[in-house]
């Protein structure tokens, strides 16, 4: 019997291989959608596991989140310096760091910050923080060097962009892996950018006395950082903490316990700023998502009925098509179970091969999505198999051999002497 359907496969090899990626085709298509929705999730919880809290202005808390941290460049109103001063003496605060943006490298964002962020999002595997203006700390998949200078310019690459030729960073640094969009970054001090965008922030003075800015260039440029702008001064830790500092897009908050985090949200939801929990701002994203992967799920799988009515009409029309060599069979003493089982193991394989082929390039397609989105945003994307992945095969199976069953039966029905007299 076996013999009889290698060389009853082989002869219509052509019908087999069409057939199988038509299945492995629209199979396919629900398995993409449902491993690329799993990674989406992954990717972006792990991303924001090292942000239990995120403080900007009043306005979109979703924006705030996916500029802050996933880096995704947008508009965000400022809320006043002071916000930081009074979260650096909080006693309820492990650490604060602001996030400030507005220029770009060879495509990769420059993101204004201090040394607390660098250490919360991993810290350094090659080189040293900050300690001058100038400084700048590169992500782990950024295409430059330790030691390099560059100019920050607006906008991205391939868009309309100024160089400001007036200030040079020099790279002091790299973070280790993340498999974020920080990887992605160019960290540099929170005072660099003020400076850059000549934000100031006086110190109170006294009665006749003349407003200090914040960055006092020196009067020589050093080697380091061959400009007049003030880069190669010392960081100074007051500045950022001055409750006159700038304003800031978005402060990111450790907080030291879980219970001062929920007081910490709750203090700093008011007119002035909103405070937010990363993953509650995706967790609304992920329901969007998940309404998205349902009704995309619903289309494959109605592709993917209308696959298996289409194929069980093809051998069904292919078993009336035969009913000469059946009944032949049947005359030469082949009883009608091997009858059945040869037309139902053919159907069976067929189908079975193409749900099989349909997961790999399933899984192959995601992986692909995810490499693309990474290169784009950074942000690792995990496709995974999970043990519900397995039971859906298994089920697709069980449902393979209801249907292989059927044309099957109409075989095995058929008497020699009609199917000999068709």
């Amino acid at each position: 019997m076996f013999r009889f359907i290698q060389a009853d496969l082989r002869r219509h090899w052509a019908g087999v291989v069409a057939v199988t990626l038509i299945v492995a085709l629209a199979t396919a298509l629900g398995v993409v959608v449902t491993l690329q929705e799993r990674a989406l999730r992954l990717g972006s919880a792990r991303a924001a596991e090292a942000f239990d809290l995120v403080i900007g202005a009043p306005g979109s808390e979703t924006q705030l989140v996916l500029s802050s941290v996933f880096l995704q460049a947008a508009p965000l109103p400022l809320m006043p310096g002071s916000v930081l001063a009074g979260l650096l003496a909080d006693p309820r605060v492990a650490w604060a760091a602001p996030v400030g943006f507005g220029d770009f490298v060879e495509g990769s964002p420059i993101v204004g910050t201090t040394s607390a962020l660098v250490e919360g999002v991993g810290g350094v595997s090659q080189g040293r923080a900050f300690e001058h203006v100038g400084d700048a700390i590169i992500g782990a998949s950024v295409g430059m060097r330790i030691a390099d200078t560059f100019h920050p310019q607006h906008g991205r690459v391939g868009e309309p962009a100024g160089v400001h030729t007036e200030a040079s960073y020099h790279v002091v640094g790299r973070l280790r892996p993340t498999g974020t969009a920080w990887d992605r970054a160019v960290l540099v001090p929170i005072e660099a950018v003020w400076h850059l965008h000549q934000h100031e922030a006086p110190a109170k003075p006294t009665a006749g006395a003349v407003p200090e800015p914040f960055f006092q260039p020196p009067h020589e440029p050093d080697g380091d950082h061959p400009d007049g702008l003030g880069f190669a001064a010392p960081i100074r830790p007051d500045a950022v903490a001055a409750p006159d500092a700038p304003g800031l897009p978005a402060i990111v908050v450790k907080p030291k316990s879980i219970a001062d985090a929920y007081k910490l949200r709750q203090s700093y939801r008011n007119d002035h700023t909103i405070a937010v929990f990363p993953g509650e701002v995706l967790t609304r994203l992920y329901g969007t998502l998940g309404d998205v992967r349902y009704v995309l799920t619903m289309v494959a799988a109605g592709a993917q009925a209308l696959v298996g009515a289409a194929i069980l009409l093809v051998v069904t029309v292919h078993i009336l098509q035969r009913r000469r060599q059946i009944g032949a069979l049947r005359a030469l003493g082949a009883p009608r179970g091997a009858i059945f089982a040869i037309v139902w193991s053919e159907a069976f394989l067929i189908i079975g091969a193409g749900l099989c082929l349909g997961f790999a390039v399933g899984y192959g397609a995601a992986r692909a999505l995810s490499t693309v989105f990474t290169a784009a945003s950074g942000i690792a994307l995990p496709v995974v198999f999970e043990a519900g992945d397995l039971v859906r095969l298994a089920s697709l199976l069980a449902v393979t051999a209801l249907i292989a069953s059927l044309p099957a039966v109409l075989a095995y029905r058929q008497s020699p002497a009609g199917a000999l007299r068709a």
